[in-house]
């Protein structure tokens, strides 16, 4: 399963809801990656794929300074789980693959009668 490509998701946090979006790549079969969110750009850490379920590190400064942990189950072109700062309550993450292109409107469902595009095996 790929996961690579720029992800649309949705934190739902004590302090409310928040949009982010993560940039996944293969480089020489290692998964890296950035994060962009409340106006500041930071690299993902310890990005690691075991069969559906993706899990990263991040630190932000915005709203808060905090180092994350994310907790993912990836389907086709959705994800879901959680995050985690700290001692903090987990989040609820769930997440929307962009179509190929980058047109910042997600992949249409597998099944749907659009075509989608599949990012490899």
């Amino acid at each position: 399963m790929s996961v690579t490509g720029i992800w649309d998701l949705t934190l739902a946090t004590p302090l409310g809801g928040l949009h982010a979006e993560i940039e996944l790549h293969d480089v020489a079969g290692r998964l890296t990656g950035s994060a962009r969110g409340a106006g500041e750009e930071v690299p993902l850490r310890d990005v690691v794929l075991d069969g559906d379920r993706l899990t990263w590190s991040q630190s932000v400064t915005k709203p808060l300074r905090l180092n994350l942990d994310f907790d993912v189950t990836v389907s086709g072109t959705t994800l879901a789980g959680t995050s985690r700062a700290g001692r903090l309550p987990r989040s609820r993450v769930t997440g929307t693959r962009r179509a190929a292109g980058g047109t910042g409107v997600p992949a249409p469902p597998p099944g749907d009668s659009q075509r989608t595009h599949k990012n490899g095996p």
